[in-house]
């Protein structure tokens, strides 16, 4: 597989990363700075401290017993071919960069990987288009060599993941109907043996392969980038506040170092440009008294145990409605059977936000789908059912859950309500209505309407929508 060179870097003083290049290219007059740009070089220079403190596990290739396709453990999830391994917990998030022409994606990813630390022993960029060529070339010697029942993917996984610590697509994107069948084992195998994704795109991920064949069988390909890789958006959209608008999506996982950038950042954009400093506020509800720690406009920011951690109504709920439009709650933990209270009154206060039509920002410990189920959870109930033959077993029927969980939510969650991990249907309706609101509320659409974006609108956009929500909250009311 074909890689990109690049000129190396003068490093005087270690360590050397694409912020500090970028300083050096601006004081040197080769490039202007950019505000909104420094701030996604934020985002790669935070990449970057990671990748210096993190060591790939050495690749284990798989068997061609392995490759032959298996029924899976958890059946009844209707997972059917071989499995892939977990991928490692210590894994760093990947990047997706996605913006028009000119918005900088070239410049960035040269910045990104040209000053890649010196404890990743192996990198790769390459043109997405020419990698999907080089695996198809891969994919049908196998096939040739061993039959064409075998599940190749995960051992041209492996052959890719020895030449790449961090793997570099430049545009990203799926035209073909034989990439989008294979790109979610293909990107979820690289992960588990360690690889470090990261891409420029075009199109943000919900658009790709937008009306292509088959388009339903993509859209777990989608749900994987957004889960693993933090999208970023190039693109700088002026508002008439004049504060950029964060280049991330609103959810943030895990509890690293870049979640309290990340709230932040999201405060002060869905805050008072005027008066962005926090300040506390109470609410009453029946004569009781509700604490709002940090406020700005008519935004406010909670930690988890701030307003769940302590007995509220959906009465509470509904009030804070009433005096804010947008909220960032930090430090969500995963919530286990043990936490059945906890996990309850976060649902009811995610209905509140969603059916107020109000905006959501959360930094969490474990992805979406864990918030209410945990692995161990799964394994446990796996275990106990008598459809795993082991803790090895059981192990790998979890990963295929999880990975899976997201992509038919409904179904997934059906099957689930016949385990012993709910109470009944009705608990299990609720764990995946909440994910499914989530979801919808981390879209662009839902995060920027009636923000007064300036392609949107502006202010008359942005008062507009106050009116509607208005109208809409009396309604509920």
């Amino acid at each position: 597989m074909a890689s990109v060179s690049s000129a190396a870097v003068d490093v005087d003083t270690p360590p050397y990363g694409p912020l500090q290049e970028y300083d050096r290219r601006v004081d040197l007059g080769l490039i202007r700075n950019d505000e909104h740009q420094r701030g996604i070089i934020q985002s790669l220079q935070h990449m970057h401290e990671e990748l210096r403190h993190y060591e790939a596990r050495p690749v284990v290739h798989p068997t061609l017993e392995s490759m032959k396709p298996k029924k899976s453990l958890f059946s009844w999830l209707g997972v059917s071919q071989s499995p892939i391994a977990a991928i490692p917990t210590d894994l760093p998030r990947g990047l997706y960069l996605y913006g028009d022409v000119g918005s900088g994606k070239t410049m960035l990813m040269d910045l990104f990987y040209d000053t890649l630390p010196e404890a990743v022993r192996t990198k790769t960029r390459i043109h997405f288009h020419n990698f999907m060529q080089d695996v198809h070339k891969r994919l049908h010697k196998m096939k040739l060599q061993y039959g064409s029942d075998i599940d190749a993917v995960p051992f041209v996984a492996a052959e890719i993941a020895e030449q790449a610590n961090v793997l570099c697509f430049d545009e990203f994107q799926c035209t073909d109907v034989a990439d989008a069948m294979i790109l979610r084992r293909l990107l979820e195998s690289l992960m588990s043996h360690g690889v470090v994704l990261v891409t420029t795109s075009n199109r943000h991920p919900d658009e790709l392969y937008k009306n292509g064949i088959q388009r339903d069988s993509f859209i777990p390909a989608i749900q994987l980038l957004k889960r693993r890789l933090h999208v970023i958006n190039l693109d700088s959209t002026t508002d008439y506040r004049k504060i950029p608008r964060p280049p991330s999506g609103v959810y943030h996982s895990p509890l690293d170092a870049h979640a309290a950038s990340h709230a932040e950042k999201w405060f002060r954009f869905l805050g008072d440009p005027e008066t962005p400093e926090p300040h506390p506020e109470v609410q009453r509800v029946w004569g009781r008294e509700i604490i709002v720690p940090r406020v700005s406009g008519r935004c406010a920011w909670f930690t988890f145990d701030e307003l769940i951690g302590r007995p509220t109504s959906a009465a509470d709920y509904i009030e804070l409605m009433r005096s804010y439009d947008a909220f960032v709650v930090t430090e969500v933990p995963g919530m286990t059977y043990r936490q059945r209270d906890l996990a309850r009154r976060f649902i009811t206060f995610i209905d509140a936000v969603y059916e107020s039509h109000a905006k959501l920002v959360l930094t969490t410990a474990v992805p979406l789908q864990e918030l209410f189920v945990s692995r161990a959870e799964i394994q446990e109930s796996l275990l106990k059912s008598g459809n795993a033959e082991g803790a090895a077993d059981a192990q790998r029927s979890v990963e295929d859950v999880m990975s899976h969980m997201m992509d038919d939510l409904e179904h997934n969650v059906e099957q689930l309500s016949k385990s012993n991990l709910f109470t009944g249907d009705e608990e299990a309706f609720a764990f995946a209505r909440a994910l499914s609101r989530l979801s919808e509320m981390g879209s662009k659409e839902w995060v920027e309407r009636g923000m007064g974006l300036e392609d949107q609108g502006g202010r008359q956009e942005r008062d507009s929508w106050a009116k509607t929500r208005s109208r809409q909250m009396e309604d509920s009311m």
